[in-house]
């Protein structure tokens, strides 16, 4: 049986320019000849390999929580539950004000900037979102049975606390905010964190 054409793109590397685009533009932002241009991949190609436009997004996201939003998995691994939002933090910052990085956080920017066309795609940034918190309350549930939180401390409470002010980080770094700012943010933020 005759196979057909091997690709002639990289697809690790096509990936990684759809995440920039659609980090840049957003989901409704971003059109299927501005991904095909900026991929350097012919419409036909483009849908052969990654399906039609959601299929690339889904595709997409996967990649930015592997890559860019990795620091939360990072972050969850640290050793107390202020470690953990501490290098939260540190990881967010870095992330979102790396220079050449999209604006803010694309599981936020994606989530705000659609319309009722997108509403799939809406529900799905939603979901990845309320993952992360969910990885986050779990990772400080466990501090709190281990006695590094005090008896007292909520964990839905501090995860919900933790990714809301990570996420107003974005929105704050999309807005023009410094790096320098963004710090003070998150120290201001730290100083509420239980002891």
């Amino acid at each position: 049986m005759p196979r057909g054409r091997p690709r002639e793109f990289d697809i690790e590397q096509a990936l990684d320019t759809a995440l920039e685009v659609f980090w840049r533009h957003g989901y409704e932002g971003t059109s299927l000849a501005q991904l095909s241009e900026a991929m350097d991949i012919n419409l036909p190609s483009l849908y052969a390999a990654f399906g039609n436009k959601e299929a690339l997004f889904t595709k997409v996201v996967d990649r930015y929580i592997e890559k860019p939003a990795s620091y939360l998995l990072k972050a969850i691994q640290q050793p107390t539950a202020r470690a953990v939002a501490e290098q939260a933090f540190r990881g967010a910052i870095d992330m979102i004000s790396k220079p050449g990085a999209g604006d803010g956080c694309l599981l936020v920017h994606g989530a705000l900037a659609s319309g009722p066309t997108a509403a799939s795609i809406r529900e799905q940034l939603n979901n990845r979102r309320a993952g992360a918190e969910a990885a986050v309350c779990q990772r400080l549930e466990h501090a709190k049975a281990v006695g590094d939180l005090p008896a007292d401390a909520d964990p839905v409470q501090l995860a919900r606390y933790l990714m809301t002010v990570i996420w107003g980080l974005s929105v704050q770094a999309a807005g023009g905010a410094t790096r320098r700012q963004l710090k003070q943010t998150a120290a201001l933020a730290m100083e509420a964190w239980p002891t």
